[in-house]
């Protein structure tokens, strides 16, 4: 969803008097009655008011500080400080205009009383009253306008900056702000300080008006003024300890938010991790528990700015009792000239007085958010400077050029992660790098893309970089966007590319072709799928280096070789190649082959060179040649492939979700509400947690609080000329009224404090239970920014604020997808075009939000003016009447209410607004709060015993599978059974249906017919922690979380660190872990990224290792690890859960040879299931087609 008007808003070229008046905003208020607001009827803002031109500015006045550390705060003034100047004149113009109207007050109550000092000073007086009132609108409208744009330009400007900072962040920086906390800083303090402008002006206006107030108050009870100016003082006295108190909170509250939100990020991007674990309810009382301290820390908060509305409410009440009382023992005579001049000037300060804690509150605020900002802007950035992608490649000798380099990841670590790096790649050579899980590998593509710092030695890399990362990122959008990356369509060069990443089939079988979207991170296709579309993009930009870390342990062995040979050999033939690979049957077709180990690079040369001259190389191979098993292969015939069938390209995406109805793509465009949804939200609101009782008791005791004020004024009004009633009753029946109203003030208060955080505490719990119970499919359609913008949304008519909280999760979804990226973004050179994407995103985010507060201003100032008229017309009545209609205490009073009326119906008016505005956030967590949700996760009335299941048996009965109705069967009827204490391998190409039958076991998806039945148990009748708890599984996708070594293996501490330590000890990890020299504690930092992939899929196998479940499930589990390693695993679990049901999914045709049991499976249906032996024997037998494949890579690359 973007903003395609092409419009730009008449505010950039309407005359002065349309923008005094906001008329320019007329045709879009005239639009919005005719039919509800969609995103293109919002025109784009003036080009001067855009993120591009605001971070311009800010960038030009930060390079003109002449400072080693220029400041940020300096140079974000140094853009805006004619408009700030501005503003402050609108808001004096303000201060003067709205202190006149008491003294115009007395005035006329004097001429009421027949003191005139000329004919017509009466109807001059009332006409008076309509030009000041109308100056008053128009200065302080134009003020709050143009502080609002100043604010809206800063946080662009801000927002940008983050970005633009996040895509140069060194690695010990990427440790101290995590991506959620990133997040935080763009969708949280941005916001914040972008409102900071808004309040600024109403630091010093607040006491300019006050003295101005003391003055005339002066004037009207003398020395009386004394007693107002001590209660005003004490009032700000008792202030300051609670502004101190407040600050502190709100700091520690900002604390937690981060954390929890750091928490949630993690539990949602790997909801299918925690729900295969059955992990879901322990990382939900993690969330839980820290929202109770996050809980915590906001009723603080809150609790302070109650007792500050209280303290406000209350102090034009106390002022004017202690005022009348001062005056009755001063002895000045009140009358209704000087009481009700004193009763206006103080109702006109009390707004700004009663602001004075949201003030205080935003300056906190807006202080913490940018402290933190600024300590994120400042974090150090990488310095890749030896890349020169516009090298002449014809006249340099080495494309890659190292000299005695030592690297590290930490860079004041006494021990360098990679050390005495020597290597020179000639332009055009294929080098291959092999080695252990964890031997740096990925380490040394990092630092030659310059993400790794340089310690010693030197660096030169020369020519244009193509990177494709071992976990593949994608991005949310069209397979063609992906491919492209930014480039320009060159139709040839794009169809050249499809061919050689096998990707020409898939595409037209998908729904939409190369204009499929793609969920976020690729979840909508296989993990050969993603990878091949990363290749794809690489080769697509034309570089000259290719970086590719190890992309083909995702892909089956045919797919494998024949993008080895079409794509490595063939579209690479003259680029200069860098593939690292545990596939030691690629080696021999490459020029030099480097075998790296702790760091080093041991060897290197050409692979018989090699084999010849290194025994650790030597082991390499050999272990190879032993998990493929060559003995076993003796029946294989000569190598025949065949080509990927239509039918199973379509049975991959129908796998993987995307077999769509005809325009219906799987990534949904964000729903909102459209227009007038009535009281059904405030019911939603009102109805959590005893909402009803509180919102009846605040608003009874507001309507007597109200009451209580006018009853005051009355008895002043009447009684004050009146010579029956003394001064000192007068007086103190105004002060009990006044004492009975603060009552009310703190019943009403009280009660709304305790609606708010008691229905924040229950939306919440009821959105964390909806998130976490819901099904996969969910996960699967919708962006992590679109969910986590439901916790963030910030408000300010109704359709535009609706639209701007859908724009504001588009930018966090491209920030959240940046950050996941940052390494790719770097290698192809694309930042510009990301941050470009980005300034057009916050312009779209920032559009209806302009249009929304000019709209609240429109709408203000024509009631401002109708204000005026009414004030001015009672004015004039009163003057065109016989002399002594009115008495001069009812003329006061009226007139005194008259003047305030344009800030009654105005506060009104915001409130209502402002409601309505935030209920829209209430409106949007009721979206995400009814998702259909998975079975229980536990079933009381069918519990399985504590052994289940004791013999691992499984039963699949005519199992039917689809992912959504109507859709095409995935899974059709497969019928088997594993027998308890087998090994079960499950083979068949690309999308054949292998993920989904292990999803039908897990319950992921729930089967269309059919059953399966465990140990006699049909699992669909259970529920599903008690399912998913039995059971062990190593993921395809390694998945490590934030915190220790300890608490990935154990996140619910259920086993004893020596058990611990003996898992670690059979996962080949105790070394790696007695070098970082913290033990268990060692840390495990977001994603797990400064681990190998590798090493994170042995943390995986530590996890089943401790848990010893009966049946085990291992998905692509060995992909990212080398045979070495592989060998003694496989052997591992051979011995470890000898007499447990393994059921194995490979790519690696040797890790299934040794199973019990082959299951082939082709088009989503049992093509053959029998002892591995047996079917290789047999001439049509789907596996043996595997095998030979398998087998006649190995031998064609050695032949290379």
């Amino acid at each position: 969803m973007k903003v395609e008007s092409d419009s730009v808003t008449p505010f950039a070229k309407n005359g002065f008097l349309s923008r005094l008046s906001f008329w320019w905003l007329n045709p879009l208020m005239k639009k919005g009655r005719k039919k509800i607001l969609e995103d293109e009827d919002i025109p784009r803002l003036r080009d001067a008011d855009g993120a591009e031109n605001c971070y311009s500015l800010f960038l030009e006045q930060l390079n003109k500080q002449k400072r080693a550390k220029p400041s940020i705060l300096k140079a974000i003034i140094s853009c805006h400080w004619k408009e700030i100047f501005l503003t402050g004149c609108l808001a004096l113009l303000k201060v003067l205009t709205v202190s006149a109207g008491p003294l115009l007050l007395n005035s006329f109550i004097l001429v009421g009383e027949g003191k005139k000092s000329f004919k017509y000073e009466g109807h001059l007086l009332a006409i008076s009253f309509f030009f000041l009132k109308g100056i008053e609108s128009i200065s302080q409208r134009q003020w709050f306008f143009r502080s609002r744009l100043i604010g809206l330009k800063v946080r662009s400007l801000l927002i940008a900056a983050i970005y633009k900072k996040q895509l140069r962040l060194t690695n010990s920086a990427r440790l101290k702000h995590s991506g959620g906390e990133i997040m935080n800083y763009v969708t949280v303090d941005a916001y914040r300080i972008g409102e900071f402008p808004f309040w600024f002006h109403q630091i010093w206006t607040t006491g300019l008006q006050l003295c101005l107030a003391l003055v005339i108050l002066f004037h009207a009870v003398g020395l009386a003024t004394v007693a107002a100016l001590v209660v005003i003082i004490l009032t700000v006295l008792c202030n300051i300890p609670i502004a101190k108190i407040q600050h502190k909170f709100q700091s520690k509250q900002m604390v937690v938010q981060d954390e929890r939100l750091k928490t949630i990020s993690e539990a949602l991007v790997n909801m299918k991790v925690l729900k295969l674990y059955a992990w879901e309810t322990h990382f939900k009382n993690v969330i839980e528990n820290l929202r109770k301290v996050e809980h915590k820390w906001l009723s603080a908060v809150q609790s302070e700015k109650v007792y500050l509305s209280i303290l406000f409410w209350s102090t034009p009440v106390l002022v004017s009792s202690a005022t009348f009382a001062a005056c009755y023992f001063l002895r000045v005579p009140l009358h209704a000239n000087n009481v009700f001049t004193f009763v206006a000037t103080f109702r006109l300060v009390q707004e700004p007085i009663s602001s004075i804690p949201d003030v205080l509150g935003v300056f906190i605020q807006a202080k913490i958010a940018f402290a933190r900002i600024v300590q994120f802007l400042e974090a150090p950035e990488l310095q890749s400077a030896h890349v020169q992608p516009n090298c002449n490649m014809e006249s340099v000798n080495h494309s890659i050029s190292i000299k005695s380099a030592k690297f590290s990841w930490e860079e004041n670590s006494s021990e360098p992660t990679l050390s005495n790096i020597n290597l020179k790649v000639k332009p055009g050579e294929k080098v291959a790098i092999c080695g252990e899980v964890g031997s740096g590998k990925s380490t040394l593509l990092a630092a030659i893309l310059g993400e790794v710092p340089k310690i010693q030695g030197s660096i030169k890399v020369c020519g244009k970089i193509s990177y494709v990362s071992q976990t593949a990122w994608i991005q949310n959008g069209t397979i063609q966007e992906n491919i492209l990356f930014g480039s320009a369509m060159n139709s040839e060069r794009y169809r050249e590319t499809l061919e050689s990443c096998s990707l020409v089939k898939d595409l037209e079988l998908l729904p939409f072709g190369d204009l499929t979207e793609i969920g976020e991170r690729g979840i909508n296709l296989s993990g050969g799928q993603k990878q091949r579309i990363q290749l794809a993009r690489a080769l697509y930009q034309n570089a000259d280096i290719f970086i590719l870390d190890d992309p083909f342990s995702a892909l089956d062995a045919q797919t494998a070789m024949s993008l080895f040979h079409e794509y490595l050999l063939g579209a690479l033939s003259e680029k200069t190649v860098l593939l690292v690979t545990h596939q030691v049957d690629f080696l021999p077709a490459f020029d030099n082959v480097l075998y790296m180990s702790d760091g080093k690079i041991l060897q290197e040369g050409p692979y018989h060179q090699l084999l010849a001259s290194s025994k650790e190389f030597q082991d390499l191979v050999n272990a190879h040649k032993e998990t493929a098993g060559s003995e076993r292969l003796a029946v294989v015939s000569s190598a025949h492939t065949h080509g990927t069938s239509s039918r199973e390209i379509r049975m991959t995406y129908i796998e993987k979700q995307l077999e769509a109805r005809e325009g219906d793509q799987l990534i949904k465009q964000e729903e909102r509400e459209i227009g007038d949804t009535g009281f059904k939200p405030y019911r939603q609101y009102l109805n959590q947690n005893k909402g009803f009782l509180y919102f009846s008791m605040a608003s009874i005791s507001h309507l007597l609080f109200a009451i209580g004020l006018i009853l005051q004024n009355s008895w002043m009004a009447v009684k004050v000329d009146n010579p029956h009633v003394s001064t000192l009753r007068l007086v103190l029946v105004y002060l009990l009224i006044g004492l009975a109203s603060i009552l009310f003030l703190i019943c009403r208060s009280l009660c709304t404090l305790a609606m708010g955080l008691k229905a924040s505490k229950s939306l919440f719990s009821q959105l964390l239970d909806s998130l976490f119970q819901a099904p996969m499919s969910f996960y699967d359609s919708t962006p992590l920014g679109r969910i986590l913008s439901r916790r963030y949304y910030f408000a300010s008519a109704k359709e535009l604020m609706r639209i701007d909280g859908t724009t504001k999760s588009l930018v966090a979804s491209h920030l959240a997808e940046s950050l996941a990226g940052a390494t790719t973004i770097r290698a192809f050179e694309k930042e510009e075009k990301f941050f470009a994407k980005n300034l057009d995103l916050i312009d779209t985010n920032a559009s209806p939000f302009f249009h929304n507060f000019s709209a609240n201003e429109w709408l203000i100032q024509w009631i401002e003016m109708i204000s005026a008229v009414v004030l001015a017309s009672a004015a004039l009545c009163m003057v065109l009447l016989p002399p002594r209609t009115f008495s001069s205490g009812f003329m006061g009073m009226a007139l005194s209410y008259g003047i305030s009326l344009n800030t009654i119906l105005v506060r009104t008016i915001q409130n209502q607004c402002s409601i309505a505005n935030n209920i829209i956030s209430v409106e949007r967590i009721y979206q995400y709060m009814h998702i259909p949700s998975e079975a229980p996760q536990v079933i009381e009335e069918s519990r399985p015993m504590a052994n289940w299941p004791a013999v691992g048996k499984l039963e699949i009965q005519d199992l039917q599978v689809r992912y959504r109705p109507n859709a095409p069967l995935v899974l059709c009827g497969i019928n088997c059974t594993f027998e308890g204490g087998h090994k079960i391998g499950i083979v068949g190409r690309t999308g054949c249906g292998k993920t989904t039958l292990i999803s039908a076991l897990f319950r992921l998806v729930e089967p269309a017919t059919g059953k399966i039945i465990v140990d006699g148990i049909d699992i669909s009748k259970i529920g599903l922690h008690d399912l998913r708890s039995r059971f062990g599984i190593i993921p395809q996708d390694p998945t490590l979380f934030n915190g220790t070594v300890r608490y990935n293996l154990d996140p619910l501490s259920q086993f004893s660190d020596q058990a611990i330590w003996e898992v670690i000890g059979k996962c080949q990890l105790q070394e790696v872990l007695q070098e970082k020299g913290k033990g268990l504690e060692a840390l495990v930092v977001e994603d797990g990224s400064n681990w190998s992939v590798g090493q994170r899929q042995l943390f995986c196998l530590g996890r089943v290792l401790l848990r010893r479940n009966r049946i085990l499930v291992l998905d692509e589990a060995t992909a990212s690890i080398d045979n070495a390693t592989d060998m003694i695993l496989q052997k591992t679990i051979r011995t470890e859960f000898a007499d447990c049901t393994v059921i194995i999914v490979a790519h690696r045709i040797p890790t299934v040879m040794d199973c019990t049991m082959v299951l082939a499976i082709s088009d989503g249906k049992v093509m053959e299931y029998d002892a591995p032996m047996n079917l290789m024997e047999r001439e049509d037998s789907l596996f043996g087609q595997l095998v030979k494949e398998y087998w006649s890579r190995s031998e064609s690359t050695e032949s290379h």
